[in-house]
């Protein structure tokens, strides 16, 4: 009885060392009396008990690994802290297994160098702006490296880089100058195009003013001349109206008596204006004048 239970437990033990179930997306490697034999894949597998044995296990996910941070001098003799994370991927397990000790280690150490050696190569400015380059910069180091060792280094990004208090406290000056600096230039300029527009507003009310008065003026001539015509045409129309009634029936006695009272209109107005009296010196001379201008009407006619 003792010998049936004996071997019943050495079969159990038997089957649960020969039967191996591995996770999806895992791989483990198998080695058989201490030499590398195969890589199971996910799933159910039989190895020997005893003679193979599970060496290691990875896991084909991709990974992130936090970089350590460190202090890094810039082209400018800046320290610089930098610290990052970095993605990769288990690509070749064998290699994995007996490319390096530790990969990960390996994978961490290489990236601090590449890190330094890169951001030794910039300025401290151009750090804060091309962060992008370092990235790629820091991937492509690794991943040449990483293809010994089994490992696919996907990508490194930089989380943080923090530049020493009294470079921040000088940074933040320079950002305060340079904004105060653009509010002063803002503010000149707008008053550089407040005088702009009122001397164009001065500009334009003069223009406005000047061309009201050239206008008015043309206005004015052109009424002066229209009242002038006016006074042509009366004048014009007078004269011809008299012509036609000195030509009527009568028109000659009634120059005559125009004349003779015009005659003595003259010298009544200058007997009102001055303290001496003017007479001709023969008032008989008077039908003598009347004669004179009617011939004269006479031969106007």
């Amino acid at each position: 009885m003792e010998i049936v239970t004996f071997i019943l437990i050495a079969a159990a033990i038997f089957v649960v060392k020969a039967v191996k179930v591995v996770p999806q997306q895992h791989a483990w490697v198998l080695e058989r009396l201490g030499k590398f034999h195969a890589v199971l894949a996910p799933g159910l597998n039989i190895v020997v008990p005893f003679i193979d044995r599970i060496a290691y296990k990875h896991v084909l996910k991709e990974i992130p690994l936090d970089v350590p941070s460190q202090i890094c001098i810039t082209k400018d003799n800046t320290q610089l802290q930098v610290d990052g994370i970095l993605y990769f991927q288990v690509t070749d397990p064998r290699l994995a297994s007996y490319g390096t000790s530790d990969f990960v280690l390996a994978i961490t150490q290489l990236a601090q160098t590449t890190l330094r050696s890169v951001i030794g190569k910039m300025e401290l400015d151009k750090t804060f702006e091309e962060r992008d380059d370092i990235n790629r910069a820091v991937v492509a180091a690794l991943d040449e490296a990483a293809l010994s060792w089994g490992v696919k280094v996907l990508r490194y990004e930089i989380k943080d880089l923090t530049p020493p208090k009294e470079i921040l406290h000088a940074m933040q000056a320079q950002i305060t100058a340079e904004r105060e600096k653009r509010a002063v230039i803002a503010t000149s300029e707008g008053r550089q195009q407040e005088q702009i527009n009122l001397a164009n507003g001065a500009r334009q009310a003069a223009i406005a003013q000047s061309e009201g008065e050239k206008q008015a003026a043309i206005n004015r001539a052109q009424g002066e001349a229209e009242a002038i015509k006016a006074v042509a045409a009366a004048n014009a129309q007078a004269i011809q109206q008299v012509a036609q009634a000195i030509q009527g029936p009568g028109g000659i006695e009634a120059v005559n008596l125009k004349v003779a009272e015009k005659y003595v209109e003259a010298f009544s107005g200058v007997a009102k204006e001055g303290n001496t009296l003017i007479l001709p010196g023969n008032l008989t001379e008077m039908g003598s004048m009347v004669a004179t201008a009617m011939s004269i009407v006479k031969s106007q006619k």
